[in-house]
């Protein structure tokens, strides 16, 4: 009688796979996240918050527990309910936005007006919740037209006039970093819908002549532009900060000059703890802690894809896509801007850079995801079975 050995299943095959590596990278980035805001921003909050070197990182930590309740509360909630808040959610978001307009309400940020007051002292960015609520919205649009898609009218309405108008409002803010992310995040969604090389090219061109207006027409914009191919032409203003993060990341080396080293963070580097965050782990932990940044969002797109082509479900597919598009684009526009091969926008690494709202809606577009990896082939059986050997473990360890 043969007998044969059993294939073993390679990790990508794996009914769980997504699911794993979703909440592995996300987990991983927040803990580092939190430890460089930490080590970043000491130096800063003891010279602005009365001595105390923790102010910056209590701040974060109480977003950042809002936020892991916020993902627990999404990875478990149905995606038919989900999808029921998801209008209400998209226009709440555009009235906050809305009210950044109005005079004694909206707060002005190193020349956005992109935030609103909150109790204690702490603000909200609307734009950052606008991000996901659109992700979600078109996710369902098209979900409910995926048998209309191959017409291109379906395709291109009501999303991109809808999706437009929510990206100009924050134009209107001045915040050109979170407008950008909203305009790529509008035209890796048409691709996902399949719209045809035609319409998406003059799409792409539409796009390319906006930017183009938005910058000629803001002369803080076009400095910032001629400068980031010189920086060193203006090292004591417009190139400041560029410099001072590639000084940064040269004096980190290999290996880092070691946790909480970090020269540039002692105010030579402008919005360390922030927007230039990556400069100070490059710093600190050198190339090593800067190649593992980059290898978590690349397991994390590569996490949001798996989803988005596996599952079954039309409005996961989307969605995961959209979350997907949102992370890597935003991660790639600021690590780009960090190591010099982008212009300065001002935009956070996601799940690292300080920021309450940033933070707080990208652990909610994180529990989303992992709510997604359970619609795929498996995932729920793989979930219940693992659930009730911890329970018989549970019992036998008592007995």
């Amino acid at each position: 009688m043969s007998t044969t050995t059993p294939r073993r299943t390679s990790p990508w095959e794996r009914p769980l796979g997504s699911y794993q590596l979703v909440l592995g990278a996300s987990a991983l980035l927040l803990g580092l996240g939190l430890i460089m805001v930490l080590s970043a921003s000491s130096i800063y909050s003891r010279f602005n918050y009365d001595g105390n070197s923790f102010a910056i990182i209590e701040r974060q930590l109480i977003f950042a527990v809002a936020g892991l309740v916020g993902a627990y509360v999404a990875a478990h909630v149905p995606l038919s309910t989900l999808r029921k808040l998801i209008l209400p959610f998209l226009v709440v978001s555009v009235l906050m936005i809305m009210a950044t307009f109005v005079p004694g309400v909206g707060i002005e940020v190193n020349g956005n007006r992109n935030w609103l007051p909150l109790a204690g002292g702490f603000r909200l960015q609307p734009s950052e919740f606008a991000k996901l609520a659109l992700i979600l919205w078109i996710a369902d649009l098209y979900a409910r037209r995926r048998t209309k898609l191959s017409n291109p009218r379906l395709v291109l309405t009501p999303m991109v006039p809808v999706a437009g108008a929510v990206a100009l409002l924050v134009v209107g803010q001045h915040d050109l970093g979170t407008a950008l992310v909203l305009f790529a995040l509008i035209i890796g969604m048409l691709w996902v819908a399949g719209l045809p090389g035609r319409q998406m090219g003059l799409m792409l061109a539409a796009l390319f002549v906006g930017l183009v207006v938005a910058v000629a027409t803001s002369p803080e914009r076009v400095s910032r532009l001629l400068n980031f191919t010189n920086p060193e032409a203006d090292p004591d203003f417009k190139g400041f900060q560029a410099i001072h993060g590639m000084m940064a990341l040269a004096r980190g080396g290999f290996w880092g000059v070691g946790l909480g080293g970090s020269r540039q963070k002692w105010g030579s580097l402008p919005e360390a703890h922030t927007d230039f965050i990556l400069a100070v782990i490059g710093e600190e932990l050198g190339l090593l802690g800067t190649l593992v940044v980059l290898a978590l969002f690349v397991f994390l797109a590569i996490a949001g894809i798996r989803i988005a082509t596996r599952t079954r479900d039309p409005f996961v597919h989307y969605t995961a896509a959209g979350i997907t598009i949102w992370i890597s684009v935003q991660a790639v526009i600021n690590i780009g801007m960090v190591l010099g091969l982008l212009p300065v926008i001002g935009i956070p690494l996601p799940l690292i850079s300080y920021g309450g709202s940033s933070l707080l809606v990208t652990l909610l577009a994180m529990g989303i995801l992992i709510n997604c990896a359970k619609t795929e082939p498996g995932a729920k059986r793989a979930l219940a079975a693992g659930r009730a050997n911890r329970g018989r473990s549970r019992v036998l360890q008592r007995s």
